[in-house]
């Protein structure tokens, strides 16, 4: 669904990516790092965040886009990225078109070949109507799906750890089945009402808990795209917020414009609850903490 592009490919010049290719020559060892330990290298924190919790501190783990406060669709790729991609051991990219950059960025080539996650197409979650909501890290059976896949991935890449990775991963879907468990209360309360949402970031957690999303499909697909939304709209959306059909507003608080903005207002002069969410990992929180961060504040909106 996401049609802009996350990346600027202008940050990745041809003479950059030859001297960071040039630079693994002399500085990887076989399992990718200098010190031997395996490399992991994910696209985002939240990922990175996953991939560390099961490792643990037998895994050198690479966040690429780690920025709370940056907009995730303007995110530049660099030389240290693709030097950190050719060293990796495993690659953990979102896929369905949200983090094309690492594909690109793969087959630039390096000095050896990673094995590559691609999480929507882990999640097996398929287009409707030619739309793909590739934010899959709000769906928790696609993340119990990656936790396996890691644990059986690192397990195979050092069979010393494996152990430790089996371990690891048993205590995070402990963790997952309790924010599955947290949904599926709010469900049994809260099923058939109202949301509005300024991008599609947290719908897989809005129908898990089983909200009805009443945001005009044109408003929502402009600002992912980052395309005007027609005026026309917009007053739809706005009529929406007025008109008392939705208990909250899930915001991304990592973009903004004039259209969400006037959105946001509305909801707040309307009473309507706001809940911000996310794309990528805010500061001092880990996956857990945040998913359960997300989960309090809808269930803190439906009951005011």
């Amino acid at each position: 669904m996401k049609t802009r592009s996350l990346v600027s490919l202008a940050a990745l010049p041809a003479a950059a990516l030859m001297a960071a290719l040039a630079l693994t020559g002399c500085s990887t060892s076989a399992s990718g790092t200098t010190d031997g330990e395996l490399s992991v290298v994910a696209s985002t924190n939240v990922y990175g965040d996953i991939a560390q919790t099961i490792a643990g501190d037998a895994v050198k783990v690479t966040s690429l886009m780690n920025n709370p406060s940056q907009d995730p669709h303007s995110f530049e790729a660099s030389a240290q990225n693709q030097l950190a991609l050719s060293k990796a051991d495993v690659v953990i990219e979102n896929g369905g078109g949200y983090d094309d950059f690492m594909d690109t960025m793969l087959k630039a080539g390096g000095t050896k070949k990673a094995t590559v996650i691609n999480v929507v197409d882990l999640s097996g979650k398929k287009a409707a109507d030619g739309e793909l909501n590739e934010h899959v890290w709000y769906d928790f059976p696609t993340v119990q799906k990656l936790t396996d896949k890691l644990v059986d991935v690192l397990s195979k890449a050092d069979a010393s750890q494996a152990t430790t990775f089996k371990q690891n991963g048993e205590a995070f879907t402990a963790k997952l089945a309790g924010l599955q468990n947290r949904e599926a209360e709010l469900k049994q309360q809260y099923a058939g009402a109202g949301a509005a949402v300024t991008e599609p970031v947290p719908l897989y957690m809005l129908d898990a808990i089983g909200l009805k999303n009443k945001t005009p499909e044109a408003f929502s697909a402009a600002i992912e795209a980052g395309t005007d939304v027609s005026p026309a709209v917009l007053k739809e959306t706005l009529d929406l917020i007025s008109g008392g059909s939705v208990k909250l507003l899930a915001y991304n608080a990592q973009t903004s414009g004039p259209e969400t903005e006037k959105v946001l207002s509305a909801a707040k002069s309307d009473g309507v609850a706001v809940v911000p969410v996310t794309e990528t990992l805010p500061s001092g929180k880990d996956y857990i903490s945040w998913m359960t961060a997300n989960l309090d504040a809808i269930g803190k909106a439906l009951a005011a």
